[in-house]
């Protein structure tokens, strides 16, 4: 059986849950938490070593960690991963950009805003860098929204999923949504796209 190491409220553990979902894929999902310290046990670290989640335990035993590789890989030959070159690589193109650009921002201010254990950060300097960062990412977003359906063309691929996870939940970390229109129609299509879960889904 397929395992998926994640944390409920982690967008990046919703990425490959939300996909499997879509696929159909059967996994057991195993819920290790960054909150009690669960991803920094010897237990889980022997098995990565980074620990971090979401990671991949295949039937054979071999993991992947890191979310937009476990993205790629389950998307191998499906839909969500276009066949044509530029559209493929179009959608590295954004995988890069979420976890550079979009991220260590969206993500980060929404922690420190809502996780206890986060608080301590959340200093005046850091929350105003990141609410700036972070609406330069979703500034990016609208504009290629505005001329594109969905943003490795105009199919929904595993690009929309990665920036999916975070920005429907952005407006918890202070950002104003109703500022980015095309955002707003896009996180409807992706939301009517067949297969579709929310976040606290589980298999």
């Amino acid at each position: 059986m397929t395992i998926l190491y994640s944390m409920i409220d982690s967008g990046n553990c919703y990425k490959p849950r939300l996909l499997m979902a879509k696929l159909g894929q059967s996994f057991t999902n195993v819920e290790v938490s960054s909150h009690n310290g669960a991803t920094r046990t010897p237990d889980y670290m022997a098995k990565n070593p980074n620990a971090m989640v979401p990671m991949l335990e295949l039937d054979d035993g071999r993991r992947i960690a890191e979310s937009n590789a476990i993205l790629l890989y389950l998307a191998e030959g499906t839909r969500f991963l276009p066949a044509d070159r530029y559209e493929r690589a179009l959608t590295y193109q954004w995988l890069f950009f979420e976890q550079y650009s979009h991220e260590p921002y969206i993500a980060v201010r929404k922690a420190l805003l809502t996780f206890p254990e986060r608080a301590k950060d959340a200093t005046p300097e850091r929350l105003a860098t990141t609410l700036e960062r972070g609406n330069k990412a979703l500034r990016v977003m609208e504009q290629r929204l505005e001329h594109s359906a969905f943003f490795a063309g105009n199919a929904y691929s595993i690009a929309d999923i990665a920036l999916y996870a975070y920005t429907h939940t952005a407006e918890l970390g202070g950002f104003d949504l109703k500022a980015f229109p095309a955002i707003g129609a896009w996180l409807k299509r992706v939301e009517a796209d067949p297969g579709h879960v929310p976040i606290e889904w589980l298999p």
